[in-house]
């Protein structure tokens, strides 16, 4: 049978084994969307970890066409290989938050990057560098404000702060942000939400009281910008809902907050054979075939990044049904019962997509793996080729 092409998502180029699409006007649907939730703030395109699985150039060049001027990312490499493929200073701000000691901060000054501080090692670190270059740095603060991973403890907040400043007085820097991060912004009414807002506001209190005039404050993430209005302050950071997905599921659905899903994620079915009843299908034979049937090789495994811990549950559309992954997913290639259905070497196989039409979502298969759809679209790696649809740039 030939496979008819699904509403919302596209065909395979010819002759690929797997192929994830990118819907960059939906993207660019997203980013209105959310500039909706928060009309005061100024919006961040977080593009790190590969703009989570989808490109970070291609994303990043759609957001900046769509008026944004701030991207996130998290490595000093992801940061300077934006400034490098050439996203200019005057195009937009790009923030780095995770540093390390011995780390490129030299590089980044050139670049003009804005660097994140969490704690005295960093500033000291930095301002070597900034002596060494003569480039006076962009410095956003990072309070923890309970969240217990980056950031700078409240006993220690004042000091940093005020050596800072002091650097700040020297010309060797100068303080552009304050910013945190929260813990549980996806778990509406979690004690911690209004913890951390109480802690980041005394954080804010002492910085500005000691003298510090930011461009911008910024806490929220993108549950927070849908959900935590009051926490969207001068700058939102947003992440997965940027993608399309939505960052909680158990509130609403990408749709319920004018969202829709970026990547979709296809396959060309290798093989498709006939096979008797009680036959064992894939590693350690945890599943056999409950009667005579056909099977199908779906060439995408935990190479590719669909996780292994989705086998035996992890949904796919062939034409118009919908079958599950029978077995291990291997390294390469995964295995579905077709039920005595008999599709076609060839016909494609899609993994996830919008969801519109009633396929398989990103969401789905985080349900069937026991994760979150942060996970899934983010781990489809590099062997998966992108193509790119609906773009302002070609």
């Amino acid at each position: 049978m030939t496979t008819a092409k699904t509403p919302g998502t596209t065909m395979l180029a010819e002759g690929l084994r797997a192929e994830a699409t990118i819907d960059l006007a939906a993207l660019r649907g997203n980013l209105a969307a959310l500039r909706e939730r928060a009309p005061r703030a100024a919006l961040m395109a977080v593009v790190k970890a590969d703009a989570y699985g989808h490109g970070a150039l291609p994303c990043a060049l759609e957001a900046l066409a769509a008026g944004v001027r701030w991207l996130g990312t998290a490595t000093p490499e992801e940061a300077l290989a934006l400034r490098a493929a050439g996203i200019a200073p005057e195009q937009a701000r790009i923030l780095c938050w995770l540093w390390t000691p011995g780390g490129p901060f030299a590089r980044a000054l050139r670049a003009e990057v804005d660097i994140s501080v969490s704690g005295q090692w960093a500033l000291d670190e930095l301002l070597d560098a900034v002596r060494a270059t003569g480039i006076p740095a962009r410095v956003h603060l990072k309070a923890d404000t309970g969240l217990g991973r980056g950031g700078c403890q409240p006993r220690d907040w004042p000091d940093l702060v005020d050596a800072a400043l002091r650097a700040q007085a020297a010309g060797l820097l100068e303080v552009v942000g304050l910013w945190s991060h929260f813990a549980a912004a996806d778990e509406p009414g979690h004690p911690s939400i209004v913890a951390q807002q109480d802690a980041f506001a005394a954080a804010l209190a002492y910085a500005e009281q000691a003298g510090v005039r930011p461009e911008v404050r910024h806490l929220a993430n993108s549950p927070a910008t849908l959900l935590l209005p009051d926490a969207h302050y001068d700058l939102v950071r947003t992440g997965l809902a940027m993608y399309g997905l939505s960052p909680v599921p158990e509130v609403g659905g990408p749709a319920d907050f004018g969202l829709r899903p970026v990547m979709a994620l296809g396959a060309r079915l290798a093989l498709v054979k006939g096979v008797p009843g009680g036959h064992g299908v894939s590693y350690g034979h945890h599943y056999h075939t409950p009667g005579e049937t056909t099977l199908g090789l779906v060439p995408l495994g935990y190479a590719d990044g669909l996780p292994r811990h989705a086998s035996g549950a992890g949904p796919v559309q062939i034409g118009s049904k919908w079958y599950t992954a029978a077995g291990r997913i291997a390294m390469d290639q995964f295995v579905v019962d077709l039920g005595g259905d008999t599709p076609e070497a060839g016909d494609e196989v899609l993994v996830f997509g919008n969801g519109e039409q009633g396929e398989p979502t990103a969401e789905d298969w985080a349900r069937a793996s026991g994760t979150i759809a942060y996970e899934i679209v983010t781990r489809i790696g590099g062997r998966v080729p992108r193509r790119y649809v609906g773009g302002l740039n070609g």
